[in-house]
């Protein structure tokens, strides 16, 4: 893959998709369907999905795609693919809480190695540049230029006062149990992968999550974080989390600064 070429096709992607998916959310009251799985979905998933994917087939059409909203994508089986949630925390949307986000991510042999997550109710786009970096843009968000950007680097954690971020709409006991092991400064909820990047910004420096995940929740803003120096490890073993898994499944993980002693 030349990152030269993938970054400003999916950042533009990205972008063109939250224009869609803000237009649904702006306008009047838009119906809600009912997955397989009992996971909502409206019509700004799909068409911000079709825009996804017609982009990157056209671009990349040598490259395995899977995509949440397309079933037929799950079936396939790949270590080296692209990989797209085109809303990710519909049950923020849903609600008008802003807290979702685009997704678009390129593994490569099990690792996510470039992605870009973009908020768009909320202006914050993140992405990893070429050389894997990760940088916050600001500006306009033109399609086809980027504007001033930020290179992003995770905290340096005080063990005696973290800063913890969770799911907003998932959070349970076993979660609170397992923050309680931590001295914790100060605890936010977030929605959606929007959790890795406020991690990747030194917003925070852990996100726990004990919970079920699809590796389209995860591996733009896994990518995110690896380029601002962080990581995302299994909860059992903490070994990398890894990509390119039967069924599309994430175990439990862990996203930290690696300045965080970790729990078991």
């Amino acid at each position: 893959m030349n990152f030269d070429t993938l970054i400003p096709v999916i950042r533009r992607l990205a972008l063109e998709a939250g224009d869609r998916i803000m237009q649904v959310y702006d306008g009047p009251d838009f119906a809600v369907k009912s997955k397989s799985d009992a996971s909502p979905v409206t019509e700004a998933d799909e068409a911000a999905d079709a825009i996804i994917s017609a982009g990157l087939r056209a671009a990349f059409p040598d490259v395995v795609l899977i995509t949440e909203e397309q079933a037929d994508s799950h079936a396939l089986q790949a270590s080296t693919f692209l990989i797209v949630d085109p809303l990710d925390g519909t049950k923020e949307f849903v609600q008008r809480r802003g807290d979702f986000t685009v997704n678009i991510a390129y593994v490569e042999n099990g690792v996510p190695l470039r992605g870009v997550v973009y908020a768009p109710a909320q202006g914050r786009l993140f992405y990893t540049q070429a050389d894997g970096s990760t940088v916050e843009e600001t500006g306009g968000f033109a399609k086809d230029t980027a504007g001033p950007v930020t290179r992003l680097s995770v905290s340096t954690p005080d063990n005696a006062a973290l800063m913890v971020v969770a799911s907003k709409s998932h959070r349970d006991a076993a979660t609170d149990d397992y923050i309680a092991k931590y001295g914790v400064k100060d605890m936010k909820s977030a929605g959606s992968s929007l959790k890795f990047c406020l991690v990747a910004t030194g917003e925070a420096d852990l996100y726990p999550r004990l919970g079920r995940t699809m590796e389209w929740d995860t591996a733009a803003g896994d990518a995110v974080l690896r380029g601002a120096g962080g990581h995302v490890v299994r909860f059992d073993d903490h070994t990398p989390l890894a990509y390119g898994k039967q069924g599309w499944d994430n175990p439990f993980f862990i996203a930290y600064a690696p300045g965080v002693v970790l729990q078991k």
